[in-house]
């Protein structure tokens, strides 16, 4: 997969934010879907990101790749995303999660496959939730975006050797994570 700008580093004198956000916004709101899961409105995140990176323009040296900063950024903002979801969900636990309806006859999918599909999607994110932050960045980032381990180094500012082990340990625990759940989900009645 071409990456045009994202390879490049960019002086910050000519840096434009237009053209930061022409370059990266279908992947900025591509990582906030992967790293937030369902509850993350993407569009949400995308101008978040782009609000702060404005903001902070002056700020950027261009000793970082544009793609870099900005996936910190989008990782920033997705985990405070995701700590007021979690919040929320703790003060409306009494609300029952059956009120997850569309419209009739809006899916090309039948009622039961789209129970299924939303089933199985939940019980992804809960294992994916499970996964502490420095290792869900790095999952998501490998398995769901599909970059490599250098990619992902370059990205996240850390170690080639570190992202794999994190991978590794994180494969670990999603995968426990997803057995325990379908578990539960068998012998729980």
């Amino acid at each position: 997969m071409a990456r045009p700008l994202a390879d490049i580093r960019t002086p910050p004198e000519s840096l434009d934010i237009g053209d930061l956000y022409k370059a990266h916004a279908a992947t900025v709101a591509r990582w906030a879907t992967r790293l937030g899961g369902p509850e993350i409105d993407p569009e949400d995140v995308v101008h978040e990101v782009f609000l702060v990176a404005h903001r902070r323009l002056g700020e950027f040296r261009g000793e970082a790749k544009p793609a870099t900063w900005l996936f910190r950024t989008t990782d920033l903002i997705v985990r405070a995303h995701r700590r007021k979801v979690r919040l929320r969900a703790l003060l409306r636990r009494s609300v029952d999660e059956g009120h997850e309806g569309g419209a009739i006859g809006s899916s090309p999918l039948s009622p039961v496959e789209e129970l299924i599909e939303r089933q199985r999607a939940r019980l992804v994110y809960r294992a994916l939730d499970s996964l502490g932050e420095k290792y869900r960045s790095v999952f998501v980032l490998f398995e769901l975006e599909g970059l490599s381990g250098d990619e992902i180094a370059a990205l996240t500012g850390i170690k080639v050797a570190t992202v794999w082990v994190r991978l590794s340990r994180a494969r670990a625990r999603f995968v426990g994570r997803i057995h325990a759940l379908t578990s539960c989900e068998e012998a729980c009645p």
